[in-house]
C-alpha cells in the first residue's frame, strides 16, 4: 500500500503560525498534523504501508527530512515530490505519479478525523465521508440503493445530499486514476481553472469503478486557528488515555489540569495550565493562567492570562503587573 499526501499550499489562513513553516507540521496535541493523519490511515489498512508521498512546495531543506522521519517512524520509505504551481488537485497528485500503482490511498494533509474503520480493499475504490449539517459548503456523494457512489457534487445550491468528502480515497488501481488525471492534463480538461480530482474520479465511474463510502465519527479541520485550537482540544480528548505528559515536567506551586500535552524540559512556576493545553518541549511558563490553547517549542510566557490561543516557537510574552484601586460596580473585560 502507498499513501500520496498533498500538502503544498502555503496555509495562508492560519498565518502567521505558517510564515516559518507548513500548515501540515504545526503540532497539534505534541505531534505534526501530517504525522497524526499518516498515523490514522495506517491504522485503517490491514497491511503494511510501503510508502509515503509527500507533495509539498518550495519549503526549504529541513521539511524534506522532517517528513521522510515521519514516515520511517511508521516503517515506510518517504518520497518528496514538489508542485511548482497551483493548478489543482488533480495536477498535485499527480506529481507523486511513481507511487501511483497498485493499492494506494490519497489523503489531503489539512484535517484529521476519529474513526474505527478500515478500508475494504477488495473495493474499486472507496471514499470518505462525513454528514454535515450545511453541505452547500462542501463537496458531496449521492449514494444508490446499494450505497455505491452515483453522484459527485461540488457545493450544491440545493440539497443533494449530507454526506460530504473529507478529502480521503482509497483505489485500489492507482494506476487507473494516474492515467485518467492524465488524461485531463494533456487535453487541458479544467474545472473552475483547474485540473479536478472529482473530474478524474467522474470518468472513472463512467468507465465501471464502483466507489463506496466510508465514514469517520469525527472530522476535524485545521485551517485557520480557531479551528486549529479546537482540533487540539479535542485530540487531547481522545487521547488522554495516552501518557502526554513529559516525565521530566517541572511544577512549582503549579496546577496541572488535564488532558493537556507538555513536551520535554518545561517548567511551570505559580500558574495554572489547562484544560485542553498543548506546551512544546523546553517552554517556560510563571505567573499564568492558559487554558484551551496551543504553545510550541522553547517559549517564555509570563504573567498572562490565555485562552483559545496559538502561540509559534520562540515566542517570549511577558504581561504586565497592575496595581489597580477599582471602585464600586466597576467591571474590566
Amino acid at each position: 500500500m502507498n499513501i500520496i499526501i498533498p500538502m503544498a499550499g502555503r496555509g495562508s489562513r492560519l498565518r502567521p503560525h505558517t510564515l516559518t513553516v507548513p500548515k501540515p507540521l504545526i503540532p497539534v496535541a505534541g505531534k505534526p498534523i501530517v504525522q497524526r493523519l499518516a498515523e490514522d490511515l495506517q491504522s485503517m489498512v490491514k497491511g503494511k504501508v510501503e510508502n509515503i508521498g509527500f507533495i509539498i512546495g518550495d519549503f526549504g531543506d529541513q521539511v524534506p527530512e522532517d517528513l521522510k522521519a515521519i514516515a520511517a517512524s511508521l516503517g515506510a520509505k518517504g518520497h518528496i515530490f514538489y508542485q511548482d504551481q497551483p493548478l489543482g488537485t488533480a495536477h498535485a497528485i499527480l506529481c507523486a505519479k511513481e507511487l501511483l500503482e497498485g493499492p494506494c490511498i490519497v489523503a489531503f494533509a489539512d484535517t484529521l478525523f476519529d474513526t474505527a474503520y478500515q478500508f475494504d480493499e477488495a473495493q474499486d475504490g472507496v471514499i470518505i465521508v462525513h454528514q454535515v449539517e450545511d453541505p452547500s459548503a462542501f463537496g458531496v456523494v449521492q449514494l444508490d440503493d446499494s450505497g455505491t457512489i452515483t453522484n459527485f457534487v461540488e457545493k450544491p445550491d440545493t440539497f443533494i445530499s449530507d454526506k460530504a468528502i473529507i478529502g480521503i480515497y482509497y483505489f485500489k488501481d492507482g494506476g487507473f486514476l494516474r492515467s485518467e488525471m492524465e488524461y485531463l492534463i494533456d487535453n487541458d480538461i479544467k474545472e473552475k481553472g483547474e485540473y479536478q480530482l472529482t473530474t478524474a474520479l467522474e470518468n472513472m465511474k463512467q468507465k465501471g469503478t464502483a466507489f463506496k463510502t466510508g465514514d469517520v465519527t469525527e472530522w476535524l479541520d485545521c485551517g485557520n486557528k480557531g479551528a486549529t485550537v479546537y482540533t487540539n482540544q479535542r485530540v487531547l480528548e481522545l487521547k488522554k488515555s495516552e501518557s502526554l505528559v513529559a516525565a521530566d515536567l517541572k511544577l512549582e506551586n503549579a496546577q496541572l489540569i488535564e488532558p493537556c500535552y507538555i513536551g520535554k524540559g518545561v517548567v511551570i512556576k505559580n500558574s495554572i495550565i489547562g484544560p485542553h493545553v498543548s506546551i512544546g518541549s523546553n517552554c517556560s511558563i510563571e505567573h499564568c493562567v492558559i487554558s484551551n490553547s496551543l504553545i510550541q517549542n522553547d517559549s517564555t510566557i509570563k504573567n498572562k492570562i490565555l485562552a483559545n490561543s496559538m502561540l509559534g516557537n520562540k515566542v517570549i510574552v511577558n504581561g504586565k503587573p497592575e496595581d489597580l484601586s477599582i471602585g464600586d460596580f466597576t467591571e474590566i473585560v
